[in-house]
């Protein structure tokens, strides 16, 4: 393999299902690997409708000093031929930093790993869950779209791209009852050591929270129906949350119910 002759600013774009189209910006480079040349991405800059410019500009202007060339060149257009470096955008990754952070002070990523140790994976699982649970925290958005903030608006450590369907099942081996109980019991006693909790009186409550979907689920094992709903959604299907906490209100375990029937006119 070759290394990288020189850089430049690749687009591509993506359709979605409405018809309308999605432009991404990279930093590239062309690798010769055999016979044939392959575009290698180094560094993914964004949706071009969201770069912030001004932030770009600096960036070019600290790069331009320190290659010497003055300001006379900042605004100078970028050229795909020999033109000066350019940077297109910038991902924040601050808040994701901390929660990749408190995450590992959890043992979140030990738990899974042993879990999914014996289980066979061609992507980081680990990895795609912490990203999940990243977006709920920092842009809340469903699977799909969490998918795509991960790879293309935030950065998230381990992570360079995330694919809606490795999100999906990613989620689908919390459902198993012994990976949740590992993942649970460590976050649990990690936080009860960093935290100094005592555990000798736990206090249980439920409270409920509505989904927005026009109907309930079907079957005798339906767990999203209509009840009595404490945001006065009766109309729309529910579960019900169980919740133990310790006597600070710190969460030691969470349970979901099927909530009691109820006949909506």
């Amino acid at each position: 393999m070759s290394h990288p002759a020189g850089m430049y600013v690749r687009k591509t774009q993506r359709r979605n299902r409405d018809g309308s189209v999605v432009r991404y910006v990279q930093l590239a480079t062309n690798r010769r690997i055999g016979g044939t040349t392959q575009a290698e991405v180094l560094l993914n800059l964004g949706r071009e409708d969201k770069l912030d410019l001004d932030s770009l500009r600096r960036l070019v202007d600290s790069l331009n000093r320190y290659l010497g060339d003055g300001d006379e060149d900042v605004a100078a257009p970028l050229g795909l031929e020999g033109g000066p470096l350019a940077v297109q955008s910038s991902r924040p990754i601050g808040t994701v930093w901390l929660l990749d952070g408190l995450w590992k002070l959890l043992g979140i990523d030990q738990a899974l790993a042993k879990v999914l140790d014996a289980r066979q994976f061609r992507t980081d699982v680990e990895r795609a869950l912490f990203a999940l649970v990243a977006n709920r925290a920092v842009a809340p958005s469903s699977k799909r779209a969490a998918a795509e903030w991960a790879g293309k608006d935030a950065v998230v450590p381990g992570i360079e791209e995330l694919a809606e369907q490795h999100a999906y099942r990613a989620m689908d081996l919390l459902v198993d009852e012994g990976t949740q109980a590992a993942v649970q019991e460590a976050v649990f006693f990690a936080a009860a050591n960093l935290l100094d909790l005592e555990v000798d009186l736990i206090f249980f409550d439920t409270t409920s929270t509505y989904f927005e979907r026009d109907e309930a689920d079907d079957g005798d094992g339906a767990l999203r129906r209509y009840g009595h709903s404490k945001d006065h959604r009766k109309d729309l299907p529910q579960i019900v949350i169980g919740l133990a906490v310790t006597r600070e209100g710190i969460p030691v375990r969470i349970w979901t119910f099927v909530p009691p029937l109820l006949r909506v006119p």
